[in-house]
């Protein structure tokens, strides 16, 4: 993966360099709306835009009759990325939403999307990759998709898409199997790139052992409250590409927190740039190189949330928001049990939280 100390600020044509010299990508041509993108470890290199546009909700499907119009909308602003899962419930009304946004000439091609989907757990079996797959791309209308993931890094027993799902039903992952499954998926065109979720420094040094194709990104929580320092060094040695989840705490949900948007180092450098403390934080994690999923159903907020781009962070406030204190929003306890295959945070998490 292409790197360099110095960040680029598109808008800007000018370079910066973080407090702490993180590496950074070097940014591809601005696509619509100005929303940077950087190319993946894939076969075409298939660009993946910097911002990227969440569909989970709490509880999942809460918005679905509403959503489709949503993605339009989100459409209609610049989004040109989008993030759903076959747990989420969202994946039909964004099929949806892609089929009507082609039909009202919103984009002229598919190809200017980038569409992202998970693998949930109780599909995470050797033989039950391939079917999973199918059936997101069925309820996408869809063909391929653009990044393809594992959801998290243990298998349930094989049928239903719930959450939260009964602890007896949680089983180890074969991971050489479920990643070999998902080598197929994408030698047979049915996604551009693969990769995986929720993985801790050690799982993916597992997974990168056997892996034919190394994951092209792993997507996991990260915020000013949460900077993944470890695991974003990692990534970045072996060509991964980190997604953000969660960058503004996830307030509302039972796997979010508001200490992000309640943070007061964060609202006084929100104040003095006349920005929200959402926009500070977006425009934090650009800074470090990262992709970004940010959920928003809220229109203002949606066209907000885009708006990070032709100013940046002094150095001296990307040094405090460095030195915040540390905790993990979502410690995902429903995936430790006694019985399960992890049995405390410290095996889930492997000594990263």
């Amino acid at each position: 993966m292409a790197t360099n100390k110095l960040f680029v600020d598109m808008e800007a044509g000018t370079k910066m360099q973080s407090p702490e010299k993180e590496t950074r990508p070097e940014l591809s041509t601005m696509s619509v709306q100005s929303v940077p993108t950087f190319p993946l470890r894939s076969i075409d290199e298939k660009a993946i835009p910097l911002i990227g546009f969440g569909t989970a909700e709490d509880p999942f499907g809460a918005s679905r009759d509403t959503l489709k119009e949503t993605i339009i909308e989100a459409i209609k602003l610049g989004y040109r990325h989008f993030d759903t899962a076959a747990v989420y419930q969202s994946e039909q009304p964004l099929g949806e939403a892609i089929s009507d946004a082609l039909r009202l000439g919103l984009i002229k091609s598919r190809d200017e999307l980038f569409i992202t989907s998970k693998l949930w757990c109780s599909d995470a079996h050797r033989d039950l990759v391939l079917p999973a797959l199918h059936k997101t791309l069925k309820n996408l209308k869809l063909e391929y998709v653009d990044l393809y993931l594992i959801h998290w890094p243990l298998s349930l027993k094989p049928g239903k898409h719930d959450f939260p799902f009964k602890k007896e039903d949680m089983v180890p992952m074969d991971m050489k199997s479920v990643w070999e499954a998902m080598e197929e998926c994408h030698d047979i065109g049915l996604t551009k790139s693969i990769g995986v979720s929720n993985f801790s420094c050690k799982k993916l040094e597992t997974l990168l052992s056997s892996a034919r194709i190394p994951p092209a990104v792993n997507q996991v929580e990260m915020s000013p409250m949460w900077q993944q320092k470890k695991l974003r060094k990692f990534c970045e040695e072996k060509g991964i590409v980190v997604e953000a989840y969660s960058p503004l705490g996830a307030k509302g949900t039972v796997w979010g927190t508001n200490q992000v948007m309640e943070c007061d180092v964060l609202k006084e450098i929100a104040q003095a740039k006349g920005k929200s403390v959402a926009q500070v934080c977006l425009r934090w994690a650009y800074e470090q190189g990262v992709c970004v999923i940010v959920k928003s159903f809220n229109k203002e907020r949606m066209k907000q949330n885009l708006d990070i781009f032709g100013w940046r962070l002094s150095d001296d406030e990307l040094l405090k928001i460095s030195q915040l204190p540390q905790c993990k929003g979502y410690p995902a306890l429903e995936f430790v049990s006694d019985d399960g295959p992890f049995k405390s945070l410290q095996e889930l998490w492997d000594g990263e939280i």
